[in-house]
């Protein structure tokens, strides 16, 4: 007898098109444009013929947090030209595979990094994108930059030499109210279009997840980072 349950089991390309179908529907009532917001993919933990089946359904961009199993995934998949984001915890000594295989970063929260990306860049590369991370909430696990610390910083990154200074991102405490999701969010951009002022250019809002994609969306978001709902449950992490 077939084992239903296993049957029954989403693919691919069910839960690639049940994520679309989200952001669309939440774009579509907040009265925005669905093209307007990139999905990253965040395929950590995930093997690289789990990001090649999605590729293969047209996505594009994917994010890694842990160097030592992105690195491969990068390689074995480089002839698809895929688009990498480092989304992990950035530390200086280990700046240089970011610079030189990813296409953003959206980590960086501290003028050391912003030096050591600029160096390590490839001069054969365009230069890498960057999203500089602001702290919300006061959760001491979590990377970021203090608000006040913000405009040395963006100036910093604009000035650098192969870098191009793009916009923010937070990973704001875990709410499930929606409400409470929305006002994490909303401050974010809130200190997106404060940098603006200086910065005219920022045009990224690197801020929402799986289960928290519609507040994000209904706040502005341009860039939701997406990983149990296109995935499923993580395989064991790694450090």
């Amino acid at each position: 007898m077939p084992d239903t349950a296993a049957s029954a089991a989403p693919t691919p390309a069910t839960r690639l098109g049940a994520v679309r179908a989200r952001i669309a529907a939440a774009a579509v009532a907040a009265g925005r444009d669905p093209a307007g917001i990139t999905l990253v993919a965040v395929s950590k933990t995930q093997p690289a013929a789990a990001v090649a089946a999605l590729a293969d359904l047209g996505q594009q961009d994917f994010g890694e947090n842990y160097l030592q199993e992105a690195l491969p995934k990068i390689d074995a998949l480089r002839a698809r030209g895929l688009i990498w984001h480092y989304i992990g915890q950035l530390q200086s000594n280990k700046t240089r595979p970011v610079a030189e295989q990813f296409d953003w970063v959206h980590t960086v929260d501290r003028i050391r990094l912003v030096e050591r990306l600029a160096a390590q860049r490839p001069f054969h590369a365009p230069p890498l994108n960057v999203c500089v991370q602001v702290k919300l909430g006061d959760e001491t696990t979590k990377g970021g930059a203090d608000p006040a610390e913000l405009p040395a910083l963006l100036a910093a990154v604009a000035a650098a030499p192969r870098l191009r200074l793009r916009g923010l991102m937070a990973l704001p405490p875990e709410e499930t109210d929606p409400a409470r999701q929305r006002r994490w969010f909303a401050e974010l951009a809130a200190h997106a279009a404060a940098a603006r002022r200086a910065h005219p250019g920022l045009d990224t809002l690197s801020m929402g997840m799986s289960g928290d994609l519609e507040a994000a969306v209904t706040e502005g978001t341009t860039m939701l980072r997406i990983g149990t709902a296109l995935f499923g449950e993580r395989i064991q992490s790694k450090a």
